[in-house]
């Protein structure tokens, strides 16, 4: 099964080909400038790598959120236009679950977190049942102290909330915060690959025409509306 995999949730913009359990290829700018600037030569040079075309796909798959509201946007509009193109489906990924994948086997609570600006994380926690991360609470916008209330044991934290708010995190809970190197904060759309794979083996595909960005927060445009 061949997947192409697209992440634009964050600074970073990641797209990635994956042909079952093997990397193809695997592209990422972090770049800071609008990801609309890089996303698709990327995904032109992504094919050119693994030499492959998009008919040649089983499908696609792109975080959905929560995350940049504008970033989701240009990541879910290009894999849906290449969805329609190909007729291939679409599996939505979130950004917390790609983060919490991404974690090396731990006994540890996981907490992922992403910076939702405004002094706010957009946060959820997993922990490893049977060799898998399961998740155990529900995606939610906090603020970095209440996204840790209630953790009494040792917790690893990723994402680049974390990495934000790593001094209140330390202060609130000592000993009990466990942190990973900077790299395993940035989502690998290689990871959006991996998990969009199991999802069409699950037969948990989207219809791309309805895939919609999973933003919790509602944009500031809306709330002025």
């Amino acid at each position: 099964m061949k997947i192409l995999a697209v992440d634009t949730s964050a600074r970073s913009c990641g797209v990635a080909i994956a042909d079952k359990k093997t990397l193809l290829a695997e592209l990422i700018n972090e770049a800071g400038e609008t990801h609309s600037k890089h996303l698709m030569d990327m995904i032109k040079r992504a094919f050119e790598i693994s030499c492959l075309k998009p008919f040649d796909m089983d499908g696609f798959s792109v975080t959905k959120g929560p995350g940049s509201f504008t970033g989701l946007r240009i990541g879910i509009s290009s894999v849906k236009g290449l969805a329609a193109a190909t007729g291939k489906p679409v599996a939505g990924i979130s950004t917390l679950d790609a983060l919490a994948a991404q974690v090396p086997g731990t006994s540890y609570l996981i907490c992922a977190m992403i910076d939702a600006r405004k002094g706010e994380v957009y946060s959820s926690r997993y922990r490893f049942v049977g060799g898998f991360v399961k998740k155990e609470s529900k995606e939610e916008n906090f603020l970095p102290e209440k996204a840790i209330e209630g953790i009494n044991e040792p917790c690893l934290f990723t994402g680049d909330g974390a990495h934000a708010y790593r001094k209140i995190i330390e202060v609130k809970m000592g000993g009990y915060a466990h942190f990973l190197p900077d790299a395993f904060n940035i989502i690998k759309a290689s990871t959006v690959a991996f998990i969009g794979m199991k999802k069409f083996e699950d037969n948990d595909m989207e219809d791309a025409g309805m895939l919609v960005p999973f933003y919790i927060r509602k944009s500031d445009v809306k709330k002025k509306a």
